[in-house]
């Protein structure tokens, strides 16, 4: 983990706050945007390097989010792992519409620590950006 930059888009301030806590604990620098409207802006913005969204978002779905995302050249190899308090139902499509994870909340820390460090490593395997 070399300071990897990760972007947050949810909601939640409570969750937003908690997990900026525990990822900076773990190395990483956090961004967050809190709705559909700010999140492609905030991802121009911040170029990170990993997406965790919610799918349940004020202004605007997470999957169109995801969807714009993927259909950005400049975005869409940014790995995106969902967030979300939606039903485990919706896994499947997410997942087939571009992101590399979801999980459902509460999320078990370790798990989703897991997965974003399974997702960085490759680009900590080429050094600094």
């Amino acid at each position: 983990m070399s300071g990897r930059k990760i972007l947050i888009i949810d909601d939640d301030p409570d969750l937003t706050l908690g997990l900026a806590v525990r990822l900076k604990a773990n190395g990483y620098s956090v961004a967050s945007a809190a709705d559909a409207v700010m999140a492609l802006t905030r991802v121009r913005q911040e170029q990170p390097d990993l997406i965790i969204l919610d799918l349940g978002l004020p202004g605007g779905d997470g999957f169109t989010v995801l969807e714009r995302l993927r259909a950005n050249p400049s975005m869409a190899s940014i790995p995106v792992i969902v967030l979300t308090a939606r039903g485990q139902q919706l896994a499947e499509s997410a997942l087939q519409r571009g992101a590399v994870a979801f999980f459902q909340k509460p999320a078990d820390n370790d798990e989703l620590l897991s997965a974003i460090s399974q997702q960085l490593a490759p680009l900590d395997a080429e050094g600094p950006h």
